[in-house]
């Protein structure tokens, strides 16, 4: 579970990260990352909408992907906001390929944002 203080909860906060955030798909999911110069501890968010699946399967996939993104919040750099964004794909996927597009999507995005910083 995500704590409290480490969760994105306003439509501006996902909308900022998504018009401003290096963007890095995969297969099951989407990432996208905003780094920002704060001293504030990095927050993520969720969205999984209907194309996903119906109730029970929306809620399955947040639950894994919840749970596979509370350790990883701590590698990302300060100030830093994520959005996941999960694919209809996601409904079928184990936690292990979740956890596999989520670590490359993480990776690449963080590349991409280091260099935007330096270039």
């Amino acid at each position: 579970m995500l704590p409290a203080g480490s969760r994105l909860t306003h439509r501006d906060e996902f909308a900022s990260v998504l018009r401003r955030g290096r963007r890095s798909g995969r297969p099951r999911l989407v990432v996208h990352l905003e780094c920002r110069v704060e001293p504030t501890a990095p927050r993520a968010g969720l969205v999984v909408s209907k194309a996903v699946g119906g109730s029970v399967v929306r809620h399955r996939v947040s639950r894994r992907l919840r749970h596979l993104l509370a350790p990883r919040l701590n590698t990302l750099p300060a100030g830093a906001r994520l959005v996941v964004r999960a694919l209809p794909a996601a409904s079928s996927a184990s936690s292990a390929e979740l956890a596999e597009d989520l670590d490359a999507g993480l990776g690449s995005a963080l590349r991409k944002a280091s260099g935007a910083r330096r270039g």
